[in-house]
């Protein structure tokens, strides 16, 4: 049996920070339009990161500290290592508050919620970015193991967070807000050795764009909501694994570079590389049967998981 990827950063950690207890400044309220431009989505704004303490959820909050952010949450389940980048966050002049959760149970959601409006206040940006993976054939997932905790962290998790803060981002409409859910490809096309992990980004992509158009037709317009489906990121995630044919693993560097212009543009789905559209546009068209005789032999899609070991679980 394959072994089980540890959490991507599953979400979150310590609750060690600099200046935790001082006051934040006031966001600037300055926007040209409803969704806010570019510059004034995170100048000013409280960001919560799920996964921050590792991988892509690092230079998710690098980035966002960089722009001008007032104030940076560090949900991760490793609290150490979340500390320590709130303390390099904090030195530079960014106020960032570690926050220990466990994503998959709710419970701890609602604790790590109350100590985040505790120090920083409501966030204006949220980025699920945390996840796990496990890569085996579907019968030999532990049931809770591999099976409930990969659903809990990758679909449930990030629906309880959005729905926690949601009330207060529909109310403040004086600046631009944004949800950035990460998803994958494995959303958009089934792939074997993957079964639970698809089904847990199908589920994500689908509630994602569902709650964008929600907020359209209610006209909360400041709230823009981005859906990220990636194809494999070199993260260590993934370790094991054959790229499909077009397709190289792709850099963290390059992921969150396209994630977080699509994230502040509010663009409602970043596929990553091109060949993720091309699949599902090929997909759409083409015969079941058809396509699983394209995605085999000739994009090696169904097999790119066959070497799969991940990282070990924690």
């Amino acid at each position: 049996m394959s072994s089980s990827a540890a959490p991507a950063g599953n979400a979150a950690s310590a609750s060690s920070v600099a200046d935790t207890r001082s006051a934040i400044a006031s966001p600037s309220t300055a926007t040209t339009r409803p969704g806010g431009t570019r510059s004034s989505v995170i100048r000013g704004a409280r960001v919560l990161i799920t996964g921050a303490a590792s991988g892509m959820g690092v230079l998710y909050a690098r980035r966002a500290a960089a722009e001008g952010a007032a104030a940076i949450a560090l949900w991760d389940l490793n609290e150490a290592t979340a500390s320590d980048l709130a303390n390099q966050l904090s030195a530079r002049g960014t106020q960032a508050l570690a926050v220990g959760v466990d994503v998959s149970d709710r419970q701890s959601i609602l604790s790590a919620a109350a100590r985040t409006r505790e120090f920083l206040g409501e966030p204006d940006i949220i980025i699920n970015n945390a996840g796990i993976v496990c890569g085996t054939t579907f019968w030999e997932h532990d049931p809770e193991r591999d099976i409930e905790r990969t659903m809990r962290v990758n679909a449930l998790g990030p629906m309880w967070i959005v729905r926690e803060f949601m009330p207060a981002m529909i109310a403040d409409a004086a600046r631009p807000k944004r949800i950035l859910n990460v998803a994958s490809a494995a959303g958009t096309l089934a792939n074997p050795h993957m079964s639970v992990y698809a089904a847990s980004k199908w589920a994500m992509l689908g509630w994602s764009e569902s709650l964008r158009l929600e907020l359209e037709r209610e006209k909360h317009r400041h709230i823009r909501v981005t859906t990220f489906c990636p194809s494999y990121i070199d993260t260590g995630m993934f370790k094991g694994v054959r790229a499909p044919l077009l397709t190289p693993m792709m850099t963290p560097q390059v992921a969150v570079d396209a994630a977080w212009r699509g994230m502040l543009r509010g663009t409602p789905v970043v596929s990553k590389p091109w060949t993720v559209k091309l699949g599902m546009a090929v997909r759409g068209v083409l015969p079941t049967r058809a396509w699983d005789f394209v995605a085999d032999r000739i994009f090696g899609v169904y097999s790119s998981m066959d070497h799969f070991t991940g990282r070990s679980q924690a």
